[in-house]
């Protein structure tokens, strides 16, 4: 099947990271599915891929919500027939400069649900429908704050952000074990520190350097790697 007949979904796509990667799987010829809270934020974001000459559609879709997860998963198979890649790259971050002994129980949830959560309902979600066409690239957004080394010298600083990110590379490494020998392939990225809104106008990377891995990522070739935490197309250790 050629690149134009595929069908990915980008969720928190409206802006940032999200819609970079939105772009560039649009310039692989993908058709993009833009999950966004705000269908008027995603149509905005869909305009601006549409005016570049790219295939883009918006899709009502807040992670957090089980619910929102279905209907919006059933919407993009009812409409497309198919869905090829998922990137999981919807997060929050609520937790700067706090510590783990001290940080609230509803921060720790909120950041599970949305990091966590969400991620593994929507990976549930698509994968009868990859397996069911042998072919599917799942893309999980974590972060080096994620990494067990990085955890380790942390002081306890930005607790539910790094765990829902610990947790989420071991998520990715759970359904790469699950589905290996299916051509569904689960992989998860570090993208750097990014200037975005949540990263800061002060972070070194640009959301173009970002996008790159996922979008590799999304559109790796059949016996591709799987399970696997990648950064500049680079894979690191967990």
């Amino acid at each position: 099947m050629s690149a134009s007949q595929r069908i990915a979904l980008v969720t928190g796509a409206n802006r940032g990271i999200g819609l970079e990667i939105a772009r560039g799987l649009g310039r692989e010829g993908l058709t993009v599915v833009l999950g966004a809270r705000s269908q008027a934020s995603g149509e905005e974001a869909a305009r601006m891929l549409d005016v570049e000459g790219l295939s883009a559609v918006a899709e009502t879709l807040d992670v957090s919500d089980a619910k929102s997860i279905e209907r919006a998963v059933a919407a993009v198979l009812s409409r497309f027939g198919r869905l090829d890649a998922l990137v999981n790259n919807a997060g929050v971050l609520l937790d700067a400069g706090e510590r783990a002994s001290v940080v609230g129980f509803e921060k720790i949830r909120a950041t599970f649900e949305t990091n966590l959560v969400g991620a593994w309902l929507l990976c549930q979600a698509v994968i009868p429908a990859m397996r069911r066409q042998s072919y599917g690239r799942i893309v999980n957004v974590s972060s080096d704050m994620g990494s067990l080394a990085d955890v380790q010298g942390s002081g306890g600083s930005w607790p539910a952000y790094r765990l829902s990110k610990t947790a989420l590379n071991a998520l990715t490494m759970l359904l790469a074990s699950e589905l290996r020998g299916e051509n569904v392939l689960v992989n998860a990225v570090s993208p750097g520190w990014v200037r975005t809104r949540m990263g800061g106008q002060g972070a070194p990377r640009s959301v173009e350097q970002g996008a790159d891995t996922p979008v590799w990522l999304a559109t790796l070739p059949d016996g591709g790697p799987s399970g696997r935490l990648f950064r500049d197309r680079q894979p690191l250790d967990w």
